[in-house]
Order: structure tokens, then sequence, then C-alpha cells
């Protein structure tokens, strides 16, 4: 889907003050209102009290290896894109227990946990994002092996989107269609419109709770022209998209596994598992079972897991992907390639955080660029 496609919902135009009384609105409704913040120079995600929080007039420089925030427009509250987190730290938190047991004679009981699970608003969700969260749940939500855990935060989670007015040096989501305009997946959707003698955000209803917050707060029915205004800023962003995905990257991959670019490639990874951390999709985890001095308690943790780490693809007798080739290899193909065989979709959502965060700089569409030329593309 591009920007130039018109809006899915009517919209409505909001003045800038009124963004505190959207969030004080989602408060009001019970909601932990989570958003951009500035922290450690960088856009990380926290809790928001008001629209102050928010890191206004910041705008954000990426490349390969790079990252770091410089001034941007005075007043401009989305200039930035995307930073090292992603909002599946929030649904699939990198440490979490799975159960706690104790013991009781000479067996061990589940102690039940009945804690209500926390209804989050997520505030200024980039399309790549939404459409991050909806491979994620293919994942979890999956019917048969369904994670009670994620779908219950999942399903609570108020969605309000951003619409992107420029992209990162590493974006690339317009090539893997899922950006910069959100078109699904969320409650509300704002597009920030700054002109030269004003400044608003068109927004957007998607849900009928999106539409009894939106009532809460003061604004005006859109017009044409707001509407117009509105896509011309994500159309800004498409044409500034810093990267680009190679056309038919699946089965180029899959026809292309012993090429020998992924060798090329391991002599400059550090299997450092930077990427798959600031991945929005991806999901690998381990288990771990800890006890207590006197072994009357017990608990079992899930935490984030890389396919990047040698225990990861360890069984008896060694791990199977002992060289940095077949590693990397396994993280690209599965992204791009398997995972369409596996949920249906591709598990890359063009964010660019995998390229930015890289120590080393090294960049998933050069590595498919490289492979697509070598069969004699341009």
């Amino acid at each position: 889907m591009t920007a130039k496609q018109s809006p899915l919902q009517k919209a409505s135009i909001i003045d800038v003050q009124t963004l505190d009384d959207l969030i004080s609105a989602l408060a009001a409704a019970g909601y932990q209102v989570v958003g951009p913040r500035k922290q450690d120079d960088a856009i990380v995600y926290d809790t928001l009290r008001s629209a102050g929080d928010l890191p206004v007039g910041y705008a954000d420089e990426q490349d390969g290896g790079k990252y770091r925030l410089v001034k941007g427009r005075d007043g401009v509250y989305f200039d930035y894109v995307v930073g090292p987190q992603s909002w599946k730290r929030f649904l699939f938190p990198p440490h979490q227990k799975i159960c706690q047991m104790r013991k009781q004679g000479k067996a061990f009981r589940i102690v039940e946990e009945a804690a209500e699970p926390p209804r989050y608003a997520f505030f200024g969700v980039r399309a790549c994002e939404i459409a991050a969260m909806r491979v994620q749940d293919k994942v979890f939500d999956n019917g048969t092996f369904a994670d009670p855990g994620y779908l219950s935060k999942r399903n609570a989670a108020f969605i309000v989107a951003v619409n992107c007015g420029r992209a990162g040096g590493t974006c690339f989501c317009a090539s893997m269609n899922t950006g910069p305009r959100a078109q699904g997946g969320f409650d509300l959707a704002l597009t920030e419109i700054v002109e030269k003698k004003r400044h608003v955000f068109m927004v957007e209803a998607g849900s009928a709770r999106g539409s009894e917050i939106l009532a809460k707060i003061p604004c005006r029915a859109a017009t044409g022209e707001d509407a117009a205004a509105a896509l011309a800023a994500t159309d800004k962003a498409v044409k500034s998209m810093g990267r680009q995905m190679v056309d038919d990257v699946g089965p180029l991959l899959k026809r292309n596994l012993e090429h020998g670019r992924w060798n090329e490639v391991a002599k400059r990874c550090l299997t450092c598992a930077n990427c798959t951390m600031v991945c929005p999709t991806c999901f690998c985890s381990t288990v771990e079972d800890v006890t207590d001095l006197s072994g009357s308690n017990a608990e079992r943790w899930r935490r984030w897991d890389s396919c990047f780490t040698m225990d990861f693809s360890y069984i008896h007798g060694g791990s199977v992907r002992r060289e940095t080739s077949s590693r990397y290899r396994q993280w690209m193909t599965h992204k791009l390639s398997s995972w369409f065989e596996q949920f249906g979709t591709s598990g890359c959502v063009g964010c660019g955080r995998c390229i930015t965060w890289c120590p080393v700089g090294i960049d998933i569409t050069e590595e498919a660029r490289a492979i697509w030329e070598s069969e004699g593309r341009r």
C-alpha cells in the first residue's frame, strides 16, 4: 500500500494542544499510556503523562551502524522515526515468569497468579510497527499453540498510530508494503500536518473504541484539503526512503542457499545478536528454571534468545550451526523467505533497526541486492 491511497476512515482534525486531551482521555479510560520519549540520547518507549513528555523538536540521523538525535523542526512532535526499542518488549517481555512452584510435602504445586494484565495504550506506533505486531500475532495467536500472556496484553492494547512524515536513513517500509501510512490495525491514527500557517493533526478512527475516545476530545471534521495535506506528508516519506528491498527476495534467497555471499558477510558479522534484539518480529526465546537455596521454591522464566548464539542450535553432541555464515543465513532466509511458508508473510517489515544497530553496519538490503545482482540483474 502507498501513501497515495485515500484514508480508510472518516477523519477529524485536532490542534496540537489537544494531544494532551487525548493522552488524558486514554488515562481516564484506564489505560497506561506508553509512547516515545528522549532518554540516553535515543528515542525509547516509556510512560507518558502529557504531550510534553514527547521528544518535541527532535529528529534522528540513521545509517548502517550509526544513530544520533539531532535538532528537528521547532515544535514538531514526530520528526524522528523508530529507535532501538520496539513494542514487542511490552507484549512479549524480554524476561517473563512463566510459572512458580512451591514444595508441599513430597511434591510441588503450581502457585496460581491471578494478576490482571496491564491495559496499555501504545501512543505513536508507526505503520511498520503495526505490521510487526501482526507478524507476532501469527506466532503467539496461532490457535493450537496460543500464548495466553501475549493474547491478554495484545487484546487489551489501544493503538494510537502515527503516520510518518519523513523516513529514516535505514527505512525501507515502502518496498515491504508496510508503510509509511498505517492502513489498519489501529484504534486511532494521527498524521501531523505542518504548514506555514498551521500545525494540526488529522485523526482517523479505526475502531469503535477509537471513536469513543475521539468523541471525548475537541475536534472538527477534516476537509478534502486536510486529507490532501496528510497524504502529501506520507508521500514525502515514501520518496525519502533510505533503503529499498529487492523484488521477490523470498524465492531469490531460497535458490541461493549455497551462495558465496554468506561467507563474505560472515567475515564482518560479530554474531552479537543486536539485529535480533532490536527486531520487532524476532521471537526466539529460551526457558530457564531457578530454585532458591532451600529447594522449596522454583520458578520457570522465559527470556529472549537469538539464532546468532552458539547455544541456540545446541543439541546433544554440539551446535547445529557452528559457523557464522550458517547463522547469518538462517536469520536472513527465515526472515525474508521461509517465513512465508511458516506464517504466510514476510518476517521483515522494513523498519531498518537491524541496519542501524549493527555495530559493523551490515545492511540486509545490501546483502539481498548483492545476491540479486549476481544473477545478472540490475
